[in-house]
């Protein structure tokens, strides 16, 4: 038998193909149709952001990708039918970072966010936005907190969540700014989004996802923005920290997770297949029509280390602020 020599040039052609073959994403994930579940309702962050690399997802491994929404219990009701399936990788859950990092710390849950659940891959970020219904006098945090004193024993604050990063920063705000405001916890942004634009209810933290179209339309106002620096969605919206609140910082990740069960073979193929759909330019350019902000690709190690250390900082927040658990 001959043997077949090739060039230098070749072989280093031939050796790059061999390496690319040997990638976690040219190897097959799956054959089969896979569950995307979302621990929450139809139209609110986690949804938008799930069915964009659904899409993307489907047409990548040639599957149908198959959302289902399984809201309540702070994101438990979710994790159960995860855990519940075959650790095989065809259940997965899109999720965003607060039901690991924040619901746990004022909720029971059944589950152990960092024993019973694996990150696997984060693919957009959503900052959080504080804004009041259109019949709110004030324009910026001073005017809002002047106008809760004088409304004293009225006023309350909405969230998409107990024990989410909207509960949070609603508690923060209010003991800051030495309010009463009542907490009137909601199941998803939807519906607490519904009681603002109504003036049922006048405060409410939500996600900049869901909140900015009603701010485009000028159905809301926004008074400030809770991360570091100013949003490239509202470039001239300030800060809570450049409106005297630095504590209230808070934005999710927003990512796929799986069974803590699931071989980490599996779980490098899913991570690999997660970072390229998302970094297809038109998915990246619908996130960002969507309100969100794109993140950096994170292993699954490093993705874990980072949800550990968030929920380190939440349980700090709960204690400082005594948050009190929800039964």
């Amino acid at each position: 038998m001959r043997h077949l020599l090739l060039s230098p040039l070749s072989r280093r052609l031939l050796l790059a193909g061999l390496a690319l073959a040997a990638a976690p994403w040219a190897q097959a994930w799956t054959d089969k149709p896979v569950k995307m579940i979302v621990p929450a309702p139809a139209g609110g962050t986690m949804d938008v952001g799930a069915r964009i690399i659904a899409d993307q997802l489907s047409a990548d491994i040639g599957q149908p990708v198959i959302v289902e929404n399984k809201a309540g219990a702070g994101g438990a009701i979710g994790v159960q039918a995860m855990n519940s399936a075959p650790p095989d990788g065809q259940t997965i859950m899109v999720t965003v970072s607060n039901i690991l990092t924040e619901i746990p710390h004022v909720m029971k849950t059944a589950f152990d966010p960092l024993k019973d659940v694996r990150p696997v891959a984060s693919f957009a970020r959503s900052s959080m936005v504080l804004v009041v219904a259109p019949t709110v006098p004030a324009q910026d945090v001073k005017g809002l907190v002047a106008w809760g004193k004088a409304n004293a024993g009225k006023g309350s604050f909405a969230s998409y969540s107990a024990g989410s990063a909207s509960h949070y920063a609603g508690m923060i705000f209010n003991q800051k700014a030495g309010l009463d405001l009542q907490h009137v916890p909601f199941p998803g942004s939807p519906p607490a989004l519904q009681q603002l634009l109504g003036s049922q209810i006048p405060i409410m933290f939500d996600g900049m996802v869901t909140s900015l179209p009603q701010i485009k339309a000028g159905k809301l106002k926004v008074l400030g923005v809770a991360s570091k620096t100013r949003s490239v969605h509202l470039p001239d919206t300030p800060t809570m920290a450049e409106q005297g609140m630095p504590e209230i910082d808070f934005g999710n990740w927003l990512g796929v997770v799986v069974s803590a069960n699931v071989p980490p073979a599996i779980v490098d193929k899913i991570n690999a297949a997660i970072i390229k759909a998302a970094s297809a330019p038109k998915v990246r350019d619908r996130f960002v029509a969507s309100g969100f902000e794109p993140t950096a690709p994170m292993s699954s190690a490093q993705l874990a280390q980072s949800v550990k250390e968030e929920f380190d900082r939440n349980a700090a927040i709960v204690k400082q602020f005594d948050i009190k658990l929800s039964q």
